[in-house]
């Protein structure tokens, strides 16, 4: 096995495209080239392969490893281009319905009896269904919630609610906040990206009572809620967050709460796992957690999320792509997992037999609440006011994918001083406008 490094991009080349003489085209090798993101847990599935190729010798494994924004990019342009590129694309619950009407996707139908389809959790298989068929299958899923640190709260002699407000929030970030020590009260995503600072800014803004677009598909960013989450935002991350915030996304702030350099941090419920894992963490023994902190509007939708594996139909090895996903998101993948790195790190949202396993329950104090956010998140329910879309942390349609980075990157802006909240919003406001208006809105 040899790991290639070149301009970023990790990939592992195992295996090559062998015919032999007199061997039926059905015995034939197979490579398969996966694309997924430098996330800890597909780090882990890229490390664990090495169980599949031995099952299966005659499938070999080519690994095309990426950044987020970056894996989005590439895997976007290659299916809309019908480039062939990928036998497995790692994608989230956005774009598995969008592309499966397009007819980019191929069904996950005629699963074995053994992959136990029904064990799925249903708001995460829900959102992986188009027509009444899956196009994609979960190989990890979550909501949202708060990380906070026990020892520097008891320090502070505060207590974390049950239900913390967004007020409540600010206040606690003050008190816990010492830069002399590099121990920041709040840590966010600042980096640009509609599944980057997007995602939480978006359910800041649910939160607040404010939404994406009216019933009439006018953007409503320039409007008090998106004033008072932005302002929100803007003013934590200035007073109590780290320096240099649009850098981090997902992966900087987990490395930053595992190494210390965080009091609090409202991000996915996947990285439970990583940071109550004491091989991953210095604060595994100090991490306590809660819900994503409520606004003026209580029950708006919050956060659901999944990374999934999905084959193009342009896949040109779909047969042995199948066994593949089939493999990697089994109740067999997760046993798998958990014997090789311990229960605590397998990975969360998928399956309703993991959040029963006694086992996980004893290794993972967060399991059950992480269940509970999923089975709450209401993606499809209503913001404050009524919404021609759905989604919580994200608009479900095509366009979106292109505003929500540009909007992204205006936000963004505001932290780094470049623009005031009143000119971003300003700013977001009239180019989604402009967008919405080429692409066609209001649609009959």
């Amino acid at each position: 096995m040899v790991r290639v490094q070149h301009s970023g991009v990790a990939a592992v080349v195992t295996g090559a495209l062998f015919l032999f003489a007199g061997a039926s085209a059905a015995r034939a090798d197979s490579t398969i080239t996966i694309a997924t993101v430098n996330n800890g847990d597909m780090v882990v599935m890229q490390k664990l392969s090495s169980e599949f190729e031995k099952q299966h010798p005659d499938i070999h494994l080519r690994w095309v490893v990426l950044e987020e924004n970056v894996l989005r990019q590439r895997v976007t342009t290659d299916i809309a281009t019908k480039a062939g590129q990928f036998d497995i694309l790692t994608i989230g619950n956005y774009e598995v319905p969008i592309w499966a009407k397009q007819g980019w996707l191929a069904a996950m139908d005629n699963l074995p009896a053994s992959y136990d389809v029904d064990d799925l959790l249903k708001p995460v298989r829900a959102g992986l269904t188009y027509d009444g068929k899956l196009y994609g299958l979960p190989f990890y899923g979550e909501s949202a919630m708060t990380y906070y640190r026990t020892d520097l709260f008891q320090k502070a002699g505060i207590k974390m609610p049950e239900a913390p407000t967004y007020d409540q929030i600010r206040g606690f970030a003050d008190k816990i906040t010492d830069k002399a020590n590099k121990i920041y009260g709040m840590c966010l995503r600042g980096k640009p990206g509609w599944g980057e600072n997007m995602a939480y800014v978006t359910s800041l803004v649910n939160a607040e009572g404010g939404q994406w677009f009216n019933m009439q598909w006018k953007p409503m960013i320039d409007s008090p809620p998106w004033h008072k989450a932005i302002s929100f935002y803007d003013d934590i991350l200035k007073a109590d967050g780290p320096p240099g915030a649009t850098s981090n996304g997902f992966n900087e702030n987990l490395a930053l709460f595992s190494s210390g350099h965080c009091g609090m941090w409202i991000d996915a419920t996947v990285a439970g796992g990583m940071l109550y894992d004491k091989k991953q963490s210095t604060v595994a023994d100090k991490v306590g957690f809660a819900p994503m902190p409520t606004g003026a509007f209580p029950g708006a939708p919050t956060w659901l999320w999944s990374w999934n594996l999905a084959i193009p139909a342009s896949s040109k090895q779909q047969d042995a792509a199948r066994t593949f996903v089939t493999w990697a998101t089994s109740k067999e993948y997760i046993q798998l997992v958990a014997k090789t790195n311990g229960w605590v790190s397998v990975p969360p949202g998928t399956r309703v037999s993991t959040y029963e396993n006694a086992d996980y329950q004893k290794a993972a104090p967060f399991a059950g609440f992480v269940r509970k956010a999923i089975e709450v998140a209401n993606p499809n329910g209503q913001t404050q006011r009524p919404r021609p879309y759905q989604g919580a942390q994200f608009v479900a349609i095509p366009e979106f994918q292109g505003i929500g980075t540009q909007v992204g990157q205006t936000i963004a802006g505001t932290l780094t001083g470049q623009t005031t909240v009143d000119q971003a919003l300003k700013a977001a406001q009239s180019a989604t406008e402009r967008t919405m208006h080429q692409a066609g809105y209001p649609k009959n």
